[in-house]
């Protein structure tokens, strides 16, 4: 298991560099929402990102069709990027660990993380990484 209070920026590096696919969780239409300005910076990056909110689904947002959960996405996905209160987070997990094609990464971002709840994602082989943001980490790690 990983130590979630200290991660390499070789692991982060590794990680970000070889994600593609981003379901961004927790996706606001609203730009003045951190999720808003990560999916921008995270699409202007070059990601490919699905965000997901079931309350905004069907509709886009910045140009992107939004989905109401991980499973219908239509391609597989490499990282989840949660935008969503930690008590959530075993939610995540266990939706991401019934995908037909597992995420290789669940991000947690900036005060998302519990500890326990990721442990199956791990058990699973799945990399976590909590209460961080990775348009905070790509500039510092020059990406």
């Amino acid at each position: 298991m990983a130590d979630h209070d200290h991660y390499t920026a070789e692991d982060l590096r590794d990680i970000l560099g070889n994600v593609r696919t981003i379901a961004l969780l927790g996706a606001s239409p609203k730009p003045d929402r951190p999720s808003f300005g990560v999916m921008r910076f995270l699409l202007s990056k070059g990601y490919t990102v699905y965000p997901v909110n079931p309350g905004q689904a069907g509709k886009e947002i910045l140009g992107q069709h939004v989905y109401a959960t991980m499973a219908d996405i239509p391609e597989a996905i490499d990282m989840v990027d949660v935008f969503r209160a930690p008590e959530y987070l075993g939610e995540v997990v266990t939706e991401a660990l019934a995908l037909p094609s597992r995420p290789r990464v669940i991000w947690g971002q900036l005060s998302v993380r519990d500890d326990k709840a990721v442990k199956p994602a791990e058990e699973a082989g799945i990399r976590v990484v909590m209460d961080r943001c990775p348009a905070i980490e790509i500039p510092r790690l020059g990406l």
